[in-house]
């Protein structure tokens, strides 16, 4: 990578990462529908000058219906849960959940695609899911409902993305990335808007909350989904989709700077557990090949799949 393409990589893990504690910050005034209404609204409306100026407008009439039902899985629904869990636990925490979604989209390949598990990618799955538990082993001791019900909207978001690269990969696969998210903020704003008017908050929002809405809007859509345009363009979804790692990283990073909330050796511990799994089930790492002098090219070719695979996908499921 060139220096240029390493910074555009560390913002956007810094913007993704800053998202959750931003909802943090405005979800207890807006509530959480109303907030990503707002989110989406500024993102649709950021990306879609873009999109025309790049002559791609045409584009998003075929396969319209795949684009809405994206609006949903990879947007509104996740969006909104996500706003919904940190009400009930830290930022950095729903941010390490956040990473378990290439775990679900994993699985999903394999019960919905028919996609072959090797060693690896099993072995990926089951450490991630006890990265998980190693995260939510803590919180029972918590008895505490509202923690219970936030982590469980995280998982589900994440769970909604692993669902979404799937579904962009079978319907969405020769459709701009860029077209796909655009169409997908647009959608995402048109469907959230009669929940967002009527659970609208009927008291006055403090001008925090409205400057971290706008900057969730601005800066975590509009503009991270710019930066990751075009890291595909210069490096390839694969080297792109590396972001991931960052983003809980940068989470973590966000609510001990400004909050002084510093995770817990479990928390580091679950989150190390969950990349390292994330690693194995994506293809990013294998484990060594059973044989003498085949390992190096089992993961060679394993990793190879790996990322063209990435490269069909093309960023169409993203934050």
């Amino acid at each position: 990578m060139k220096t240029r393409d390493i910074v555009d990589l560390i913002l956007l893990g810094a913007l993704w990462g800053a998202s959750f504690l931003l909802m943090r910050v405005a979800a207890p005034e807006f509530g959480p529908i109303p907030l990503i209404e707002i989110r989406v609204g500024i993102g649709a409306l950021f990306l879609l000058p873009v999109l025309a100026l790049r002559g791609g407008l045409a584009t998003l009439k075929p396969g319209w219906q795949a684009v809405w039902a994206m609006g949903l899985f990879n947007t509104a629904w996740p969006f909104c849960l996500f706003a919904f869990a940190v009400l009930g636990i830290s930022g950095g925490l729903a941010a390490i959940l956040n990473s378990s979604s290439p775990l679900w989209a994993a699985l999903i390949a394999w019960l919905w695609m028919g996609e072959r598990l090797n060693a690896s990618r099993v072995a990926g799955l089951l450490a991630g899911f006890c990265g998980v538990l190693i995260l939510m082993s803590d919180k029972f001791a918590l008895q505490s409902e509202g923690v219970m019900l936030a982590i469980g909207a995280a998982l589900l978001a994440a769970l909604c993305y692993g669902y979404a690269a799937n579904f962009a990969r079978r319907y969405l696969a020769g459709m701009p990335s860029l077209a796909v998210a655009t169409g997908t903020q647009i959608a995402a704003t048109v469907l959230l808007a009669p929940a967002a008017l009527v659970l609208w908050p009927a008291h006055a929002i403090s001008a925090q909350a409205w400057g971290a809405a706008v900057v969730l809007g601005v800066a975590c859509t509009g503009i991270a989904y710019i930066l990751y345009f075009r890291l595909i363009a210069n490096v390839g979804a694969a080297r792109a989709l590396a972001v991931t790692y960052l983003v809980p990283l940068f989470g973590i990073f966000w609510d001990a700077t400004l909050l002084h909330e510093w995770p817990g050796p479990r928390d580091v511990a679950g989150c190390v557990v969950i990349l390292f799994g994330t690693a194995l089930a994506t293809g990013m790492l294998a484990l060594p090949g059973r044989r003498k002098g085949q390992g190096n090219t089992e993961s060679v070719r394993r990793l190879r799949k790996a990322l063209l695979q990435a490269d069909k996908l093309k960023g169409t499921a993203v934050r």
